[in-house]
């Protein structure tokens, strides 16, 4: 019996070969109709008989190609006399709102790689080769449906051959939008002592690469800085240049042997998990262990165990790491904190400073993407910082929003969610809102998802903090604001990814972050669920003299731990005694009971990260201290309770913490060691029954030590593995609060 068939496909099915994919299946079942972009959705038209139907409906999704994420949104049938012969792809439509989904940036897939390097190829060395399969998408597309006029390519046009290629149904690179060649697509430039274009750009690119200068890189998303990770001189100017004296840096190998990782091999030693990372479609960085000697350039990763390691993503990336022929060093093209930048006027203007010269290309930049940061604990990956190739993240709401929303996040870290009905999507990385280049970029992507998903927010969800500089921004938007606790976002963030998990113990464990007493929480027991949290244990809080400052000052923490166990501070500053008489006193001193300033305190008392010149160097050097053992004394657990909350006594760790007898890294493992056996006897007291899900969120639950030693204890933490357990989680967490029915506080002025 003949049929028609209407098929809607929502989902990931633009940008990714989804198209030309139905194409086929419907020519090779012999079905008769039509495909069609409308807005983010796929519609097509089937006739035929009842068996190939049925079998099209089946192979759509199975079949589908790796990229597509298709989804049978809705279908409905007719029954049919005649059947029409042939199956046409349709110009796109952009009359309507749709379920819209930004199709991401793809790695250099193993076809155009092959052509990249064949001499014969017309593409041979080409640095914007791409098909259906692998190239830009995210940071090119103009608007939707994706069409190349609605990208960064339209200002090329097809040469013959590119347009043959596009129209032919056996093609990979049929309707391959970003489609060009070294005849018709956009080219290299090179901008140092001297110019020069094409492969002679590439080439001058690589010469100052190995006489160890550093270069600008115009990438996918963005610029990266790039110098030789072997050369000690090199990566000592970058930093001095970057104005980054110890935070790590990336490196980026070129991808050899059977499964790539040949060169990284040498350097590193990956577990099978974070090769499998690192192989992935989105390229991440990964840390990875350094192998034994270490061969990189000692100022990559001052004293850290671990590099963040990245296989190439893009063709260019491809030529340069194949060309150069070790390891590069390769970082975000900005200074420590601002934005990433795009094109090349502005990257000579702000880089012109760090950089010896510039590899340009010519093809637009739409927006920014910064690389996706991830690690691995055992065997289970979680990601650090969200980045290319893997956002926009598409979410859906156990329970739809009452009005379209938009989740601001923190102050660092900062991605943006936008929400309506049971929809969210989460913007990659942003930055930290300190720089008013960055509040410039939270406008843009703000200004970009509202009009590429066709959503108007109807209301702001932001952080409780009233002196977060997304605060101040969100009421210049005249927009009703309201505010949500930074933990219980922390809280709703993990549980967003469980959404069959109804109750839960949340270990919300960070720097700091405004509680709703008015302390600053960062070592918080949450039970609950989202839209309802209740605390139930924190750590022991102390006051910070200095307040903020104390966040980039560990001596600060240190201090406020001793005078509050009643000891004496070192004079670790000139007017500590004045600083003292004002913490008596409380001035300026807010008492926080968060985990992340601890590991601060107990690094300065070990005297090996007094002032940080990153955010996080003192619990990472703490972990790296302690991770270079395996064992350390075992402190007493003390839980006290305390105005209805269990409180975490640390002050017994004082003593163990300044026991000279002990070798410091025995005495930083033991401290990890503590904390993680004071959660069965936290579970014991609060007598919770066992079905209860134990969740770990905040920046403290990337310390892989912690949660090694929490799994000693037979403790499974349910860890975030979409999202970043840090701020940048924050964004999402805010929109499953609103939409969970958490009580809503206007923001006050």
């Amino acid at each position: 019996m003949l049929s028609r068939l209407h098929l809607c496909i929502s989902g990931t099915v633009q940008g990714v070969g989804f198209r030309p994919f139905v194409h086929r299946l419907a020519l090779e079942l012999e079905l008769g109709g039509w495909v069609q972009n409308r807005s983010g959705t796929v519609w097509i038209a089937l006739e035929g008989d009842a068996a190939p139907l049925a079998d099209f409906c089946a192979r759509v999704i199975r079949d589908a190609p790796p990229l597509a994420r298709p989804q049978i949104q809705h279908q409905h049938s007719e029954p049919l006399l005649i059947a029409r012969r042939g199956f046409a792809i349709l110009p796109s439509r952009s009359d309507e709102i749709a379920d819209i989904h930004l199709p991401a940036d793809t790695h250099l897939c193993a076809d155009c790689r092959r052509e990249l390097f064949d001499p014969q190829d017309r593409r041979y060395r080409y640095p914007f080769i791409n098909c259906t399969q692998c190239g830009p998408r995210y940071t090119l597309i103009a608007g939707l449906p994706y069409d190349r006029p609605r990208t960064s390519m339209a200002a090329f046009p097809l040469c013959p051959a590119c347009e043959a290629e596009y129209r032919d149904p056996h093609n990979r690179r049929f309707h391959a939008e970003p489609v060009a060649c070294p005849a018709c697509g956009p080219q290299l430039a090179w901008r140092g002592a001297t110019t020069a274009s094409r492969e002679a750009a590439l080439q001058m690119a690589l010469g100052a690469l190995r006489g160890g200068e550093i270069i600008a890189v115009r990438g996918v998303g963005g610029y990266h800085l790039m110098t030789d990770a072997c050369n000690e001189d090199a990566v000592a100017r970058l930093r001095l240049r970057k104005q980054r004296p110890a935070r790590p840096f990336a490196v980026l190998f070129d991808e050899r042997g059977e499964d790539g990782a040949a060169m990284l091999r040498r350097f590193l030693q990956p577990s099978a998990e974070e090769l499998r990372l690192l192989r992935s479609p989105q390229r991440p960085i990964v840390l990875a262990a350094q192998a034994e000697p270490a061969l990189l350039a000692a100022s990559v990763a001052p004293g850290m165990p671990r590099i963040g390691a990245m296989l190439p993503h893009s063709p260019l990336q491809a030529l340069l790491s194949e060309g150069f022929g070790g390891p590069l060093l390769a970082t975000s093209g900005n200074l420590s904190g601002e934005p990433i930048c795009l094109d090349p006027h502005e990257a000579e203007a702000r880089l012109g400073r760090i950089a010896d010269g510039f590899l340009h290309h010519d093809r637009p930049i739409l927006r920014p993407a910064e690389d996706g940061v991830w690690q691995v604990f055992g065997a289970r990956a979680t990601p650090i910082r969200i980045g290319r190739g893997e956002a926009p993240q598409a979410w859906r709401l156990a329970k739809p929003l009452a009005q379209p929303t938009l989740a601001l996040g923190g102050e660092q870290k900062v991605c943006i969610a936008l929400g309506w009905g049971d929809r969210a999507v989460v913007s990659p990385h942003i930055g930290d809102l300190a720089h008013p280049e960055s509040l410039d970029w939270l406008a843009r992507v703000v200004a970009d998802f509202t009009r590429l998903y066709q959503v108007a927010p109807r209301q702001i969800a932001l952080d409780a903090h009233p002196q977060y500089r997304s605060r101040e921004w969100a009421r210049a938007t005249g927009l009703p604001c309201i505010q949500i606790w930074h933990h219980h976002a922390h809280a709703s963030a993990l549980a967003a990814e469980h959404p069959d998990v109804h109750q839960w113990l949340c270990l919300s464990w960070d720097g700091v972050g405004l509680g709703p007493d008015g302390s600053l929480w960062g070592g918080e027991c949450l039970l609950g669920a989202p839209g309802h949290w209740q605390r139930v244990a924190r750590l022991r809080p102390f006051r910070l003299p200095g307040g903020e400052a104390a966040s980039r000052e560990g001596w600060r923490s240190a201090a406020g731990m001793l005078w509050e166990a009643g000891r004496t501070a070192p004079p670790w500053h000139p007017q500590i005694d004045a600083l003292h008489a004002a913490w008596q006193r409380g001035l300026n001193s807010p008492p926080t009971s968060a985990i992340g300033r601890l590991f601060d305190g107990a690094a300065a008392l070990l005297g090996i990260c007094l002032e940080a010149s990153f955010e996080g160097e003192g619990p990472m050097r703490l972990q790296a201290l302690a991770e270079t053992v395996d064992h350390g004394p075992r402190w007493p657990v003390v839980w006290r309770k305390n105005e209805g909350l269990w409180e975490l006594d640390w002050a017994s760790w004082l003593d163990g913490l300044l026991d000279e007898h002990i070798g410091k890294a025995h005495r930083a493992w033991a401290l990890h060691d503590a904390l993680a056996r004071a959660l069965p006897a936290l579970i014991e007291r609060l007598a919770l029954p066992q079905s209860l899900a134990l969740g770990g969120c905040g920046g403290v639950f990337q310390n892989a030590l912690l949660v090694s030693r929490l799994a000693a204890q037979g403790l499974d933490v349910i860890l975030p593995q979409r999202q970043p357990a840090n701020d940048g989680g924050l964004a999402l967490g805010q929109l499953i609060e609103v939409s969970a029915g958490a009580p809503l506080t206007p923001c006050r002025a």
